[in-house]
């Protein structure tokens, strides 16, 4: 168990608050819930944040997401349990998320477009980088 280092939520409240509402404009964005959700359990998987996954992974099953899907998340690229439109929504996901190492690379970026809109591509990247602002936060504040 680890103990919260600063109440950064309380000590920055405009600043959070500014997240929290962006997170609440994600929430009414044309992309799915659970397809957000998804992205942002994958996201907190690869940043270590376990108060984000259990977060994720509870919302996810209460939305109906059956556990086998959960149990192969991190395995998605060989698993049947994902669609085209959420294996690129992963993919690009992964890859923002990474991107001191991708690059975000037109061959992660490409296959976007046959599965989502302009306006989903860019929600969907908000998503992506407001999910990993919140894990940095949660991580290195020791949520």
């Amino acid at each position: 168990m680890t103990t919260l280092r600063q109440p950064y939520y309380e000590l920055s409240p405009e600043v959070y608050n500014a997240f929290v509402h962006a997170s609440k404009a994600l929430e009414k964005c044309s992309l799915e819930s659970t397809l957000i959700e998804l992205v942002y359990l994958r996201i907190s998987q690869i940043n270590g944040c376990a108060f984000c996954l259990e977060m994720h992974s509870k919302a996810l099953r209460k939305s109906g997401v059956e556990q086998t899907k959960l149990d192969a998340l991190a395995g998605w690229r060989v698993s049947h349990h994902f669609s085209e439109r959420e294996c690129a929504a992963l993919a690009w996901a992964e890859d923002v998320t990474l991107i001191a190492d991708t690059r975000a690379e037109d061959a992660v970026y490409e296959p976007l477009l046959a599965h989502f809109s302009a306006v989903e591509i860019s929600d969907l990247t908000f998503a992506v980088a407001l999910m990993n602002a919140f894990n940095r936060l949660a991580v290195s504040m020791r949520m």
